[in-house]
């Protein structure tokens, strides 16, 4: 499933077609995704205007002038492709790739009007999309029990000591808890508990000040080196271009089981381990 940076990356590319546009015509070609529609979704989407890309965790959001919220969500296969006017795919950023083929699994079309088409693709439909009052939109299903955003300004050393305080948990299993710390997911995680040279099933609790404030460092810094890259490839991922990205290749420790540990004078090698049915990558001799 793509993770905050990827959605992020797609937020990025997305914005320069839909924010002050115009939503001109809206094509729902089924009443379903992973959910079904809203009620009147292409009705009360049409002629309305997009003030606004915004992203929350995992989810994007588009503010309408209609004073809703279309709330989107990837989910593990959904991409989204860019068309501009003389039928050529949009460029966000530095990727520029030919689009996938498999247009039968386009189920959500937005025509703008600046000429721009954008396309819901999802081959397996677990995506979704929603429409929330901006005024509900904190207190609706989607983000009333979530935490706080990695990238804000919020994360702290003070505020993950405060979060993981007497909590028994494992940290690995505490950093991915939707409730503490929103957005973050299994890749990240790993590569930020290898940077702050933690082991991922120490007690949450048992963090120091100074261990709270070097992994809410290491959380901001990948996060951030992977949105500037464009995010990791994940399988069936693709930019809003059709792209890859390729975060993946400055993974220190995810799926780099049995290689040498990339932290200068360590010489330890890459373990794996399941925690909760997911692989943790580690260093057991920096992390230890």
């Amino acid at each position: 499933m793509p993770e905050l940076p990827e959605v992020e990356t797609v937020r990025r590319g997305l914005e320069p077609a839909m924010a002050g546009a115009r939503l001109v015509e809206v094509e729902a070609r089924r009443p379903d995704l992973r959910f079904p529609l809203p009620a009147d979704f292409a009705g009360r989407l049409a002629g309305r205007t997009v003030v606004s890309l915004g992203r929350r965790a995992k989810y994007l959001l588009a503010d309408l002038s209609s004073g809703e919220v279309l709330v989107m969500h990837l989910g593990m296969t959904g991409r989204f492709l860019i068309t501009r006017p003389d039928g050529g795919v949009e460029e966000p950023g530095d990727f520029a790739q030919e689009a996938g083929q498999a247009r039968r699994h386009d189920h959500v079309v937005f025509r703008l009007s600046n000429g721009f088409v954008v396309t819901y693709n999802d081959a397996r439909r677990f995506g979704f999309m929603d429409l929330v009052p901006r005024a509900d939109l904190a207190a609706s299903r989607h983000f009333k029990a979530m935490g706080i955003e990695p990238l804000g300004n919020e994360l702290s050393g003070a505020l993950v000591a405060t979060l993981f305080a007497r909590k028994a948990a494992p940290l690995k299993a505490a950093l991915l808890d939707q409730g503490l710390i929103a957005g973050l997911g299994n890749i990240y995680v790993c590569e930020a508990l290898h940077r702050a040279g933690l082991a991922p099933e120490r007690a949450a609790g048992t963090l120091t000040s100074g261990e709270a404030g070097r992994l809410a460092e290491a959380i901001r810094d990948v996060l951030g080196e992977a949105v500037e890259a464009g995010g990791s490839t994940l399988r069936d991922y693709r930019h809003t271009d059709g792209s890859l990205g390729y975060f993946q290749h400055r993974f220190r420790v995810y799926d780099r089981e049995g290689e040498t540990c990339a932290t200068p004078g360590c010489g330890g090698a890459i373990e794996r381990l399941v925690q909760s049915g997911r692989s943790t990558y580690w260093c057991r001799t920096c992390q230890g």
